[in-house]
């Protein structure tokens, strides 16, 4: 694929505000490639942000594709506002079904972009629905697939995120894991060699770029009327337990003997989910609407403590030293319960919860540093660019 450059002849808003974009970090592609990045979900836009910011600084051209997975403006446009993600040039607009009609409309739609494109790579994030589809439609078109956030493993085949990562993992030609354990995980399922590389967790690396940025600029805690380290921080989005109306239940009760407050932003499926199963926020518990970013970074620094189901909020909650506990029976991220900054409280008991959160208050774990150093966007361009595992 040759380098391509922004002109006047392009069409569409979205893509001529990508060329001004493009334009202020440089005019000139460097490198004779094309890589299409396929995002969906929240996690994803800020992976995509540090490693996106990257490719455009070493002079590699990027084409965005967004599946549409996460459409309300609070849980998509503001990730691209604040994170100055480049608007996709692509949006599919593909959202709201289950995961079968999700995964083949993306399959169909991502198809056909890359049809017309023909990329040299098309670069997919952790787990979702968007990561299968994004694999799968390029690997039968045979386009190289690299996959960042690979050898991550719950041994919970019950999850759908389960099944994403590892069908992915096996159909990319070049695997970015975050962790060591990840390396051996890939590595007992016969995948190593040059294609796998340990760089580091991008989280990290947003983390480190993005949490001054917050303190700067978020007003949350003035909003809400917050104090620093006065309240919990939770969160509860998968299907294990928001379908499930004796986990979802357990953790309710399990919130309500917690003696702080808790601030909780609902995801739209949650609050859905707690409507039909006729059940009621405790009293202590403050939902609020899904916020950006910076909003939720400085939530998390701010927080006594997290409890949450989320695979990234666990990390972050590590990042920023604020104890977690997992609304889960396992977790991908082993290295923090190990560690002694994350523990898991299966929500099959709300005594069990609650006992886990006031444990959990107050401690500290042991000083690792499992994520790398900063600059795994960079190991991700830079192998890319190198064109290993093709």
């Amino acid at each position: 694929m040759g380098a391509r450059l922004c002109s006047n002849d392009t069409t569409g808003v979205s893509r001529k505000r990508n060329c001004l974009a493009s334009t202020e970090r440089s005019r000139t592609y460097i490198f004779d490639m094309t890589i299409l990045t396929i995002i969906g979900a929240r996690p994803q836009f800020i992976k995509a942000a540090v490693v996106s910011r990257t490719l455009g600084a070493k002079g590699v051209n990027e084409m965005l594709v967004h599946t549409g997975q996460h459409y309300d403006a609070n849980m998509s446009d503001i990730f691209f506002d604040e994170l100055e993600i480049s608007p996709p040039e692509h949006h599919l607009r593909i959202g709201g079904g289950t995961h079968g009609q999700n995964t083949g409309r993306m399959i169909e739609a991502i198809e056909k972009v890359l049809l017309d494109t023909r990329p040299d790579w098309v670069l997919v994030y952790g787990d979702t629905d968007s990561t299968l589809a994004g694999a799968v439609a390029a690997v039968k078109l045979h386009i190289p697939v690299a996959h960042v956030e690979a050898g991550l493993r719950s041994f919970n085949r019950r999850m759908p995120e389960e099944i994403n990562r590892v069908l992915t993992d096996h159909a990319a030609s070049l695997l970015f894991a975050p962790t060591e354990t990840a390396v051996e995980h890939l590595s007992r399922e016969g995948i190593s060699g040059a294609s796998v590389h340990m760089v580091g967790d991008v989280m990290y690396d947003a983390a480190l770029f993005y949490g001054e940025k917050a303190e700067r600029t978020s007003s949350i805690l003035v909003r809400l009327n917050l104090a620093l380290g006065q309240y919990a921080l939770a969160t509860i989005h998968r299907a294990e337990n928001t379908d499930n109306r004796q986990r979802l239940a357990a953790i309710l009760e399990g919130f309500s003997g917690f003696d702080s407050e808790i601030v909780l932003p609902l995801h739209p499926r949650t609050r859905g989910r707690l409507a039909t199963l006729g059940l009621a926020l405790p009293g202590n518990v403050r939902a609020i609407d899904p916020v950006g970013y910076l909003d939720m970074v400085m939530l998390e620094k701010s927080a006594a403590l997290i409890a949450t189901d989320s695979g990234g909020v666990q990390k972050e909650a590590f990042f920023y030293r604020v104890p977690c506990v997992t609304l889960r029976d396992e977790t991908e991220w082993s290295e923090l319960v190990a560690g002694g900054w994350n523990r898991l409280a299966p929500p099959t008991c709300g005594s069990d919860i609650s006992l886990a959160m006031k444990e959990a208050l107050g401690s500290k774990g042991l000083e690792i540093s499992p994520y790398g150093d900063g600059n795994a966007a960079s190991r991700i361009a830079d192998s890319l660019i190198g064109g290993v595992g093709t």
